[in-house]
């Protein structure tokens, strides 16, 4: 292997690693925050790009009617909710009026509103970029607190192999639905960039540089977020200790929401600048998904620097090893987990369940 080799396998495995380190810190505040591992933080990937990909194509994204299901199932629940609630006599009639009226706006009209606009759109309107990613981003991204709130809030206390559980489940309706939805065939987005840099002898793509560059900004992004806003600040605190959060007055439900959110969006926006450099297809999202569950592992769940530089170092893994040994590139990767495994097992001290 000569150096512009070596430069080249460099250059694609920071790319993919960039990919790796968004999904890795969405999987790192969702556990965080929720205890639940999520393993369909794939499937946003596949429905973001594969959303972008029919709407650049002129077809109605069927996630659309997805939006729509999942919003009137989500709104079906609160207003059973309520509805036992006051029977009860634990609601004022009012207040619980109003809450519906408000869960009706965001879980039927929205949808309903959104399935709307992407039928007019794609129908009579030659959209630019920035207004196909809007739209991708409208339609898929509220999906996250809507899975939260049908398949993991009610159970948000139960262990965390109970939470494993269902979200292996939600992995497999999201999979099929995805076939359902999109078909065996996969789909590539139009390129960002056809610019190209050249660097002495190597020669770097436009659209590696946006990907890397992208991933740092939404990177710096959420680093304020987290460390300048009250929300982020609430998210911090849920992530740290749970029951202080609630004792102080933070509504860990709605953290949760606000955790699947940004962790769909992160998802979504991976699945963006991912599918114009490889195919995406209905399942392929979540080989995409478990190796940033490999740099989230590297940072043992909690923590977002090492999450992101194991990412990092398992995009650039991933491309060395695809040069050496492409046949067990996948199994180079995923055997990284083992030593880290190890490591932390060794270093951590074990608690005895039900010890204080």
């Amino acid at each position: 292997m000569d150096v512009s080799i070596a430069a080249i396998l460099a250059q694609d495995g920071i790319t993919s690693g960039a990919i790796y380190a968004l999904l890795a810190l969405g999987l790192v505040l969702v556990f965080s925050v929720t205890r639940v591992i999520l393993i369909p933080q794939g499937e946003f990937v596949s429905y973001g790009a594969l959303t972008l990909a029919a709407i650049e194509s002129k077809t109605f994204p069927a996630t659309s009617w997805l939006l729509v299901v999942l919003g009137c199932a989500a709104f079906a629940v609160e207003a059973a909710t309520h509805l036992r609630a006051r029977a009860r006599g634990a609601a004022r009639p009012g207040a619980s009026g109003r809450a519906l009226l408000t869960a009706f706006a965001r879980d039927v009209l929205y949808p309903f509103a959104i399935c709307g606009l992407a039928r007019v759109l794609t129908r009579h309107a030659d959209l630019p970029f920035w207004a196909e990613l809007a739209l991708t981003v409208l339609i898929v991204v509220p999906m996250g607190p809507l899975i939260y709130r049908l398949a993991f809030e009610r159970i948000a206390e139960a262990s965390t192999l109970v939470l494993l559980i269902v979200a292996v489940a939600v992995h497999f309706v999201l999979v099929g639905l995805g076939l359902l939805m999109f078909g065996a065939e996969g789909s590539r987005t139009a390129s960002l960039t056809d610019a190209n840099l050249t660097l002495g002898s190597l020669s770097v793509s436009g659209q590696s540089l946006v990907v890397v560059v992208a991933a740092a900004l939404l990177i710096v992004a959420l680093y304020l977020f987290f460390g300048q806003t009250l929300t982020g600040k609430a998210l911090r605190a849920t992530s740290i200790n749970r029951l202080g959060a609630q004792l102080v007055g933070i509504g860990t439900t709605r953290a949760g929401r606000i955790a699947f959110t940004l962790a769909a969006g992160l998802g979504v926006l991976s699945g963006v600048l991912v599918s114009p450099l490889t195919t995406i297809y209905y399942d392929g999202g979540f080989l995409i998904g478990l190796k940033g569950f490999v740099g989230a592992i590297i940072g043992g769940l909690v923590s977002y620097p090492i999450a992101a530089a194991g990412a990092l170092l398992v995009g650039v893994l991933e491309s060395y090893s695809s040069f050496w040994a492409s046949a067990y590139k996948e199994v180079i990767v995923f055997a990284l987990i083992v030593p880290v495994l190890l490591w932390r097992s060794l270093a951590t001290q074990h608690v005895e369940e039900g010890e204080e």
